[in-house]
């Protein structure tokens, strides 16, 4: 097998684990600059002050990440609670079939007011490494966008030590460091739907070590954050059928990739609001098995052709993703964007989202007029708006939503077990 051929097949492997890792969480150069308001501000009821925002209640607001590249119109990719009045930026990014690391990736943050706290999703980092000499020093002269490198792998607890922590969290202190047991569960899930396809694809042996961590750290100017990270380690034996020798190849991860900052001594308060917000995240389906099939077919097409050929099928890719993302329009179109069952109910591609934070907080299920409502909270009562983007959570027994707002109507949510 010659070089080149060797390196088509690595970026292959590489291209799948990263929208697969992507997608599951739910990237680009374009913003959605949004800011959070959902309609007339409430009117308050001045009679009673002893209810204070932020305080005794949280108010959370859905807030809607748009694709503005992959479509001929912008189009909801994801959406999640985030508390109201913050402000709020996020993208699809994405990286053309054809180039290294191709596929799409997200990122997402959103400020208090005062900004104090914060909550950002950083985009997946993707590295590659491979066993064989001659390959790694050609792997290593390639042209590599943002998010993604050459590199020995590094399970989450070594990446999150000497990469995360150096390169974009400014060197804060750990305060504390556990394995996310659950999230790794849901790496295996995601890991093995990829493993699949590479084996269809030729790959004679595929292997996944994934790992998962949450961490506390703190600055010296008093903030702290929680953070969460996984990563995904896909090791593929290519054998050399030239000299009947073979290499391995490792393409690694990072996803999940969370900080949430507050005020030093807060560590509380920050875990009740994380919970709900990532127990929230909502991938539209449409979006995504848009995106899916679309990518799908770039690694069926890039399969069956070699590396010289590559830059002769950007009109048929282009062919496959017109239609692609015509058929997902049509189901885009019918949808209502105010009522929304995907919503309203945990999506299985989402609870991955869950699961890395279940040693914070646990899954508790609501019941409000729309149905069931699956989110992970440490309030001990949530009112509904019966809307699907607006909830308020609370730990205060003597809280009631209709002591503070006049004009809206607000309606007590009821835990359920199923």
């Amino acid at each position: 097998m010659k070089c080149k051929d060797l390196f088509i097949l690595i970026i292959s492997a590489s291209s799948l684990l990263l929208i697969s890792s992507c997608n599951s969480q739910t990237k680009t150069s374009t913003s959605n600059n949004t800011s959070n308001n959902s309609g007339n501000l409430p009117k308050m009821n001045t009679e009673s002050t002893k209810y204070i925002a932020g305080k005794d209640y949280t108010e959370f607001v859905r807030a809607r990440i748009l694709d503005k590249v992959g479509f001929q119109q912008p189009v909801e990719a994801f959406s999640l609670l985030i508390p109201q009045n913050w402000k709020f930026d996020g993208d699809i990014m994405w990286n053309p079939p054809g180039s290294t690391c191709a596929g799409n990736n997200l990122k997402m943050k959103a400020v208090s007011p005062d900004g104090k706290y914060s909550f950002e999703m950083l985009p997946n980092y993707m590295w590659s490494f491979i066993s064989d000499p001659q390959l790694a020093q050609f792997m290593q002269q390639q042209q590599y966008p943002k998010y993604c490198s050459f590199g020995e792998p590094m399970n989450a607890d070594a990446y999150f030590k000497n990469v995360f922590i150096p390169n974009e969290l400014r060197n804060p202190k750990i305060v504390s460091i556990k394995e996310s047991s659950s999230g790794v569960e849901s790496l295996k899930e995601n890991g093995e739907k990829s493993r699949q396809e590479m084996i269809h694809y030729g790959a004679s042996q595929v292997n996944f070590y994934p790992s998962g961590i949450n961490a506390n750290v703190k600055w010296d100017n008093g903030s702290e954050a929680i953070v969460l990270c996984g990563v995904i380690i896909m090791e593929t034996t290519i054998p050399n059928n030239y000299n009947g020798t073979y290499s391995k190849s490792f393409t690694s991860v990072a996803s999940e990739r969370v900080v949430f900052m507050y005020p030093a001594g807060e560590y509380g308060k920050a875990a009740s609001m994380l919970s709900v917000v990532m127990g929230s995240i909502r991938t539209n389906p449409s979006w995504k098995n848009t995106v899916d099939n679309f990518w799908r077919e770039v690694r069926e097409q890039s399969n069956r052709v070699n590396i010289g050929r590559i830059s002769m099928i950007d009109e048929q890719t282009r062919h496959m993703g017109e239609n692609a993302i015509k058929k997902g329009n049509a189901n885009l179109n019918a949808m209502d964007a105010n009522m929304r069952s995907w919503e309203a109910s945990q999506q299985s591609q989402d609870r991955i989202h869950t699961n890395f934070i279940k040693t914070i907080r646990e899954v508790e299920n609501y019941r409000d007029e729309t149905g069931k409502v699956e989110m992970v909270s440490g309030y001990n009562h949530a009112w509904s708006r019966s809307d699907g983007s607006s909830f308020i959570m609370s730990d205060n027994p003597n809280f009631d939503p209709s002591s503070v707002f006049q004009n809206q109507r607000w309606k007590e949510m009821k835990k359920v077990d199923n």
